[in-house]
């Protein structure tokens, strides 16, 4: 009798024990769907993997049952909140750790933070996973990447409107990079007011997933400033610093202009501090191949030069080419010769883009009267705007 009381409560025994599991959710799939029916759980070993495709390491995966469940039940040991990706692939997809990082709206991973012992419940519709992607009652770091991934969703919704309406050719580039600043700018924003580390990284690669941050290197900068002191000792903080080396970015703003030795059209060479305005220079980097830097010109230069010379306003053009005579017929062409030009006539091995740490051009730089550098990048009306403000002052 004892034996056979023992015999009935052993199976109730075991099934209260089953540990719960600490990551769980539904993936929503319809029976046609081109997901397959895994999910996959991709950690991130170093800053430069967070949101990169092939860079994660697949540390587990849990199948997705026809009613759509998934379950890990135990995850990685952690001492600490863990930044991890969570993701879905297509069918016959070879690589596990592949990320869809172009469009928000239909990205098929979706960043989690993991503290060891807390548990989540997540869902998710497999076409547009991050965008529809929940955490049931998140703790704050996870509200926080919910948070961000709303804001670059909307923010790269407006970004890809602007672009689809503009002209689709090169003299366009302008409008379009000043479109995907603005995406930037709310990414960043995000970075500077939360108070999550992680969610904060996260954020920086978001900038830029392919971690190309000439445009926006005081970024870097202070986000170095801001997370080093409270986590000095956290590895990717210290990558994130290393990248925020002056050194190893383009000019800043608030730092002087190298006094670089420029050779000018004239044949002379002369220091580019002997040719600073009275009160205000553009620094101007163009060539004659670049059509958005030629429409700049003849747009934008001629009428604020024309405007603005007489009250200590000073243009400085620099060419990135590779021959003399190109270089002096868009000159002639555009009607710009009123203002000192210069080039080393080496190509895209021009001295003085090494030295500014640029690769990419129209690019622009504004110099008080010491040469400082007030503002850099600025085109259109708003570079007009800057000028007349700057010298009504």
């Amino acid at each position: 009798m004892i034996q056979r009381i023992i015999l009935f409560f052993l199976p109730l025994f075991f099934w209260s024990c089953q540990p719960e599991p600490e990551l769980s959710g539904v993936v929503n799939m319809p029976e046609d769907s081109d997901w397959a029916r895994r999910v996959y759980l991709i950690q991130p070993e170093n800053l430069e993997d967070v949101s990169a495709s092939f860079r994660g390491k697949v540390v587990d995966s849990s199948e997705i049952s026809a009613d759509g469940r998934f379950a890990f039940v135990f995850l990685p040991q952690m001492e600490e909140g863990t930044l991890f990706q969570l993701a879905i692939q297509k069918k016959g997809e070879r690589f596990l750790n592949r990320l869809n990082t172009e469009d928000p709206a239909k990205a098929n991973y979706h960043p989690i933070i993991c503290h060891g012992g807390q548990r989540m419940e997540i869902s998710a519709d497999a076409a547009f996973f991050q965008s529809s992607f929940s955490i049931r009652n998140p703790n704050s770091a996870n509200l926080a990447l919910l948070q961000l991934t709303d804001i670059r969703r909307k923010a790269h919704k407006i970004y890809m409107e602007k672009i689809s309406h503009g002209e689709q050719e090169a003299s366009f580039l302008l409008e379009e990079e000043a479109a995907y600043l603005e995406y930037q700018q709310a990414v960043m924003a995000f970075a500077e007011n939360t108070g999550f580390l992680l969610p904060a990284l996260q954020a920086v690669r978001w900038v830029s997933p392919e971690g190309d941050y000439e445009r926006v290197p005081e970024f870097l900068v202070s986000q170095c400033l801001k997370w080093e002191p409270e986590y000095p000792k956290h590895s990717w903080v210290q990558e994130l610093c290393e990248m925020a080396d002056p050194a190893n970015l383009p000019l800043l703003s608030g730092v002087p202009m190298p006094n670089f030795a420029l050779p000018m059209l004239s044949g002379d060479t002369t220091d580019l501090y002997e040719l600073l305005g009275e009160k205000l220079t553009l620094v101007d980097l163009w060539a004659s191949w670049c059509a958005p830097c030629r429409r700049e010109n003849r747009n934008v230069l001629i009428p604020l030069w024309e405007a603005q010379q007489e009250m200590g306003f000073q243009i400085l053009g620099y060419a990135l080419e590779a021959s003399r005579k190109p270089w002096e017929k868009a000159i002639e062409k555009d009607g710009i010769s009123m203002w000192p030009h210069a080039s080393h006539l080496q190509g895209d091995e021009a001295p003085f883009m090494e030295s500014l740490r640029i690769q990419t051009i129209p690019a622009n730089f504004l110099l008080d009267a010491e040469g400082r550098v007030l503002a850099k990048n600025l085109h259109g009306e708003t570079l007009t705007k800057f000028v007349e403000d700057y010298l009504q002052k």
